[in-house]
């Protein structure tokens, strides 16, 4: 889920101020991403007396995501008996002796995760969707390292399923208007069980007994 926000942290808007010239570059504004739902951040605007305060915090456009939902995925699933074996670069596990780990191969699990864009106003909406669509097609792979011991890494899929589209202007002038683009997305995860460490057998104690005496039959 850090993996999925770190995808659109780096989205920009662009503006043009009232006074400004030709030549002026447009004012840029990086676009806060958060987790949470976004009726929280609904709320909190429409608490708010005055918007335009400048200790205002809920500033528009946002990108809020949250998790809807976790699903088993049978069609990729692996031989749950089945395990692999790791040597790690230099012999030696974390705390410095000779060793191996073994896992049991993961388990595919799908990952539901709801983002909506919150914008005051089109233009500001639709240049974040433009920074995000083209990206996926409609899927985007991701490439994560998910076990720190092993240096487990795995090429994860995300899939843009839909995108939907809300504005909640209603009433007189006097209202606050907000657009909401909800889009979908499918993360197609591992679950991992523990690590398993198997170190080098450098020293054995072995006993014996000659006091046994062999009986007849």
């Amino acid at each position: 889920i850090i993996a999925f926000g770190t995808i659109f942290n780096n989205i920009i808007v662009k503006r043009k101020s009232a006074n400004r010239k030709e030549k002026d570059p447009l004012e840029s504004y990086k676009v806060p991403i958060v987790y949470g739902p976004y009726q929280k951040f609904l709320a909190m605007i429409a608490a708010e007396p005055n918007p335009s305060r400048p200790d205002f915090h809920v500033s528009l456009p946002r990108i809020s995501f949250e998790i809807k939902g976790l699903n088993y995925d049978g069609s990729r699933k692996l031989v749950p008996t089945q395990f692999a074996k790791v040597v790690p670069a230099e012999g030696k596990d974390l705390e410095g002796k000779p060793a191996q780990y073994s896992q049991y191969l993961p388990v595919p699990y799908n990952l539901e995760v709801e983002m909506n864009i919150i914008s005051k106003n089109q233009d500001d909406g639709l240049q974040i969707l433009e920074q995000i669509l083209p990206n996926f097609h409609p899927s985007l792979n991701v490439s994560i390292e998910i076990i720190e011991e092993t240096k487990e890494e795995r090429d994860i899929a995300i899939v843009l399923n839909g995108v939907g589209y809300t504005d909640d202007y209603e009433g007189d002038y006097t209202q606050r208007r907000t657009l909401i683009w909800t889009l979908n997305f499918t993360v197609k995860t591992f679950l991992f069980g523990p690590v398993d460490i198997q170190r080098d057998i450098r020293k054995i104690t072995l006993d014996y007994r000659s006091d046994i005496v062999k009986r007849p039959a």
